[in-house]
């Protein structure tokens, strides 16, 4: 089949072809631009392909596509090796002249220049591209003039098929990339670098020379921009109000401005500051998904000439992924600060303070015993301090970052406890709706602290060994053994050795958790620390009632000293903060220490008769009836005098059998 026949084949009614026009109209090229087609071959490949066949067959030095955006520019060209691009040599008026009548046309070599053969491409949705030869001195003839309007249509034809392929891979491509970058931005835990990755990311993806990202600083009414290049610190702060960026943020519409000095709204201070030249730009909104307005995504100078629609999509996708990147690592971040600031509140509040021998023994004997992960039992009067040793114990351990965990066995119900300390399943009981976990679980990879062991009842104990023998819990409801990897430190101020003797303890939990003991003696017995224990709970207690530091006269301190502190240091440090918050003056004199003070031996002659467990409950119950007393019967404010709970106060005088005004 000849070359007339495969047009007529591929049917081009626009033509009548001389034979010499067929002639040039080779099968080789007909075939190769079947070939590319039925390949869906991109629009470069293809029209490098044929340009190449059209110069060999028209014996031309160059053969290129213009375009007109309106200035003529080389989309596509082959040159014949050794030829010089044509450059600024172009037939401006031949190519407008091709242009405005869709055809063909040539030009004779003028003064032994270059003669030039011109025909439009022909397209379905515009005409703007011009198929252009030259060679030297020879001119060329009317075959090659119809050869090369058979060519423009083909090739337009062609380039404009290949549009479609071209965009969809390029579509495919763009969302290649943005999973990837979505992936990538899932990895990202602090602001300044989340933002500088996504600056980048669209840099490469929208073939752009630079990007950054505005958020929105309401209470200043600034856009704080980053990264800034040329800009001292790499952060820029514009009003939210001015400029391109502000416009955006300001009406929430996407904004394109293809030439920069001819919009009013852009401001060139910040390219003088920078250095930088900006020609063309393409804004977004930040939003969530409520609409609230959180920033700009700005990219700068398109390297291939302008923001396209497909430019326009690509960003509004990157925006939405910088919105949810945005929310996950400001969330992160604040629940790291929250979390720091609670770990230096618990540090804070774990501190041992107290320069005795015994208290500098306890504090090596906490260091070391922390580095273990051996049962602890500590033991002492109420007051002493017992729950601050377990949270030194665990914040000086390798545990620290985990959970700490503390449980007041006394408080607990017999029938809830296997629930609270092991968890349940959903309808394991009446009131289980969902499932639960338990206090093991929560702790696990910390600490549980378990306060008032002594309280804990027999079923309670036989449970609490099986767990630190085998290192597993059990749901309630559940069958499933959950492993858990949790430190035990126990506390009471009973006597275990009397409770196991008496039977009402298990010796062998007994020998469990009495690995390591640390006895912690009443305040009274070191009494060398109570000055500083109470300059260091004024220092704490002034700075949380927003006033300067208090300091103690003589008197007082010589009053504090001679205290018998029934209480401990519980007692001296809910009397501090009530001084802290209610005492008139930068000084605390005696007066102002409003507790009833009694003689050394006093307390003791009182108690002499009693067992040590009914003499601390009768102390239980004479210091709640005088905080309630001091509170004016309000139990909110007296349970906070005792460092308490509401609800644990109501259950500790229901223990006590008092009567709950």
């Amino acid at each position: 089949m000849n070359g007339t026949a495969w047009l007529r084949a591929l049917d081009c009614p626009l033509l009548q072809l001389s034979s010499d026009a067929a002639d040039l109209l080779s099968l080789r090229l007909v075939q190769r631009l079947l070939e590319l087609a039925l390949a869906q071959q991109g629009s470069d490949d293809l029209a490098r392909t044929l340009l190449e066949e059209v110069g060999g067959a028209l014996r031309a030095d160059q053969v290129a596509v213009l375009e007109a955006r309106p200035e003529w520019e080389v989309r596509w060209q082959y040159l014949r090796r050794g030829a010089r691009p044509l450059g600024e040599a172009l037939p401006r008026s031949l190519l407008g002249d091709v242009l405005d009548q869709e055809a063909g046309a040539s030009q004779p070599p003028a003064g032994g220049s270059q003669a030039f053969l011109a025909a439009c491409l022909s397209y379905t949705e515009r005409a703007n591209r011009v198929l252009l030869a030259a060679r030297p001195r020879e001119p060329f003839h009317e075959g090659e003039l119809q050869y090369a309007v058979a060519v423009g249509h083909y090739l337009g034809v062609g380039l404009e098929r290949t549009r479609a392929w071209d965009d969809r891979a390029d579509s495919v491509q763009r969302l290649e990339s943005l999973l990837a970058i979505a992936r990538q931005l899932v990895e990202e835990r602090e602001t300044v670098p989340l933002l500088e990755h996504i600056a980048d990311q669209a840099t490469r993806l929208l073939h752009c020379e630079r990007a950054s990202i505005f958020l929105w600083d309401q209470s200043r009414h600034q856009l704080v921009g980053r990264p800034a290049l040329g800009i001292n610190g790499g952060e820029l702060r514009v009003p939210d109000d001015a400029g391109v960026v502000g416009r955006v943020l300001q009406t929430a519409q996407v904004l394109q401005v293809d030439d920069v000095q001819a919009d009013s709204a852009w401001n060139p201070q910040i390219d003088a500051v920078s250095g930088f030249q900006t020609r063309n730009l393409l804004c977004v909104p930040l939003a969530d998904a409520s609409g609230q307005r959180l920033g700009v995504l700005e990219v700068l100078n398109k390297t291939t000439g302008r923001f396209d629609a497909g430019d326009v999509e690509t960003l509004q996708a990157l925006a939405a992924h910088t919105v949810v990147a945005l929310q996950n690592v400001r969330e992160r971040e604040t629940l790291l600060r929250s979390h720091a600031q609670l770990e230096g509140q618990a540090r804070q509040g774990s501190r041992i303070v107290g320069d005795s021998t015994a208290i500098q023994a306890l504090r090596g004997t906490i260091e070391r015993v922390a580095r273990t992960d051996l049962p602890v039992l500590i033991t002492g009067e109420s007051g002493t301090g017992k729950e601050v040793v377990a949270q030194a114990m665990h914040y000086t351990s390798p545990r620290k970052q985990e959970p700490f965990v503390a449980v007041n066995c006394a408080a607990i119900a017999e029938t809830l406890l296997e629930s609270e300390l092991f968890g349940h399943e959903k309808g394991a009981f009446t009131d289980a709706h969902t499932t639960r976990q338990g206090k093991f679980e929560l702790a696990s990879g910390g600490t549980l602290f378990l306060d008032e062991i002594g309280d804990l009842s027999a079923g309670g104990q036989a449970k609490l060994l099986r767990v630190l023998e085998e290192k597993v819990v059990y749901r309630v409801g559940g069958s499933q053994a959950i492993p858990v990897d949790t430190r035990i430190v126990a506390a009471t101020n009973r006597n275990l050795g009397e409770h196991v003797r008496a039977g009402k303890f298990r010796e062998d939990l007994f020998y469990r958790l009495t690995v390591v003991t640390l006895d912690l003696p009443p305040l009274r017995d070191r009494r060398e620390d109570i000055p500083v224990l109470a300059d260091y709970f004024l220092h704490k207690f002034s700075r949380d009632a927003g006033r300067r530091t208090l300091k103690l006269s003589a008197e007082a301190r010589r009053r504090l000293e001679q205290h018998n502190w029934p209480g401990n240091v519980r007692e001296l440090r809910n009397l501090l903060e009530r001084v802290a918050f209610l005492c008139p003056n930068d000084r605390v004199d005696a007066d102002d220490l409003t507790f009833i003070l009694r003689p050394a031996g006093d307390d003791a002659d009182r108690f002499a008769e009693l067992t040590l467990a009914d003499a601390t409950d009768t102390f239980q119950r004479e210091h709640i009836g005088r905080a309630i007393q001091r509170a004016r019967q309000n139990m909110t404010d007296a349970a906070k005098l005792l460092g308490l709970h509401r609800s644990n106060l109501y259950r500790k005088m229901k223990m006590l059998g008092m009567e709950i005004p």
